[in-house]
């Protein structure tokens, strides 16, 4: 035994070694959290960039604000969006910026970019586009005289109701380094947003057109959102003196996971129809980290909401079906909206009640609450929002119960035509705006 050094026993670490050890493990804690804190912070910065975005109500406003967002989110000096023309061959329109005045004047006889080069290779290829020498690309066709030499891109196509906009295109991180994964991710999401804050200022534009037609294309066409089937409804009120605040949306995500929102802001006007355009680019901002349970996001956009808005309460429902072996799981969070109705296979209705939290815009400081359900193959699961079966002379209750009716009866026909049925016949008497998506799980 005194033999050995500092009488330590054969086998036994010396204290130098734990101290080492320890260094190392609290080491590799501190980059994690530093990584945890840099992406709360980018998390964050997404979330201003898309309010900053959704308050435009000049297209043209909206894409210079695009694109000066999502420089600012990834560090970058150069930034551009190409607008495709009709025929999405090659650019009609291009807003540049970073460029100094001089380079300005250098570029000003050149004209428009037509869409050569990598910037063509992103029009055929809509793919996110990273590159480290944009020179080495075998795409690259050059530089115009008097254009800055750059070196790196990061380009991603925006989409508005799934046909290509346009594109953008970033160039240059003020700290020399090329674009990561974590630059494409969220240029990726502001993308998405960005794609829901053009179509919904063009919207805006031809609200001449009347209040009932600027509300339904408000509103998204559903996504290809295989292996579930999917629809969904709007209607109008009976008299719709003014705009609505019903809205829904579908996300399909990796995995066979897809995400489903429905619901309804306070107030009928162009207030609650631009407040739910927001909450909208907000969330699905917010679904791209699938780490977080329906109800995370959801307080997560309280919080949001109450910070940098003046949104009214908003009722809604945010649930993920996501597999479960051979069937399907539904993962969702109420904030104090009406419960989701399960169709079995067997045309059983049954809604899934469950403590449904407040709506937003209450107390973002209280706890959103997580549910699950099974959900076996061939289910039907219907999201609503309360105009279909508000009633002023009938009790909620009664109204829940004959939609469950009408639903086990109509359960047989092809999904459309069920939504269609629902709003057909709903117990309501009519008097405000009604929404419904409806999605059914594969058949074995």
């Amino acid at each position: 035994m005194a033999g050995n050094e500092e009488g330590k026993r054969p086998g036994q670490p010396h204290l130098a070694d734990l101290r080492l050890r320890l260094r190392d493990e609290l080491s590799r804690v501190d980059e994690q959290l530093r990584a945890l804190l840099a992406a709360t912070d980018r998390l964050q910065g997404l979330l201003n960039a898309v309010v900053s975005i959704s308050r435009e109500v000049e297209l043209s406003a909206v894409l210079d604000r695009i694109v000066t967002t999502a420089m600012d989110l990834v560090g970058a000096r150069y930034g551009a969006l190409g607008v495709l023309n009709e025929s999405g061959e090659y650019l009609e329109k291009f807003i540049a910026t970073g460029l100094s005045e001089e380079e300005r004047a250098d570029l000003a006889e050149t004209g428009l970019p037509r869409g050569l080069g990598v910037l063509g290779h992103l029009i055929r290829h809509p793919e996110p586009l990273r590159i480290d020498g944009i020179s080495a690309h075998p795409s690259s066709a050059g530089f115009p005289p008097g254009h800055p030499h750059l070196r790196t891109l990061l380009g991603v196509a925006i989409s508005v109701r799934g046909e290509i906009y346009g594109d953008l295109y970033l160039s240059e991180r003020h700290d020399g380094q090329p674009f990561d994964v974590h630059d494409e991710n969220i240029v990726v999401a502001l993308a998405s947003a960005a794609g829901i804050a053009i179509e919904n200022v063009r919207l805006f534009e031809r609200i001449r057109l009347g209040a009932e037609q600027f509300q339904r294309l408000l509103l998204p066409t559903l996504p290809d959102l295989r292996p579930f089937t999917a629809a969904a409804i709007y209607r109008p009120a009976a008299e719709p003196a003014q705009l609505g605040g019903d809205w829904y949306d579908a996300v399909p995500l990796p995995d066979n996971v897809v995400a489903v929102v429905i619901g309804d802001v306070v107030g009928h006007d162009l207030h609650a129809a631009a407040s739910m355009a927001a909450i909208r680019n907000m969330l699905r901002a917010l679904l791209f980290d699938q780490s977080n349970p329906p109800g995370a996001v959801l307080a997560q956009l309280d919080r949001a909401l109450t910070a940098l808005t003046d949104n009214p309460v908003t009722t809604t429902t945010l649930a993920r079906i996501e597999p479960e072996g051979p069937a399907w799981r539904l993962h969702w969070s109420t904030a104090g909206h009406v419960p989701p109705l399960l169709i079995t296979p067997d045309h059983r209705a049954e809604y899934l009640f469950a403590e449904p939290g407040l709506p937003l815009g209450v107390d973002p400081e209280q706890p959103r609450p997580d549910h699950t359900h099974s959900l076996p193959p061939d289910s039907t699961v219907v999201f609503f929002t309360d105009g279909l079966v508000e009633h002023p002379h009938h009790p909620i209750d009664e109204s829940l119960d004959e939609l469950a009716e009408l639903a086990t009866e109509y359960a047989a026909l092809p999904l459309q035509e069920f939504v269609q049925a629902l709003a057909d016949h709903h117990p309501s008497d009519g008097h405000d705006d009604m929404a419904i998506l409806a999605l059914r799980t594969p058949h074995v």
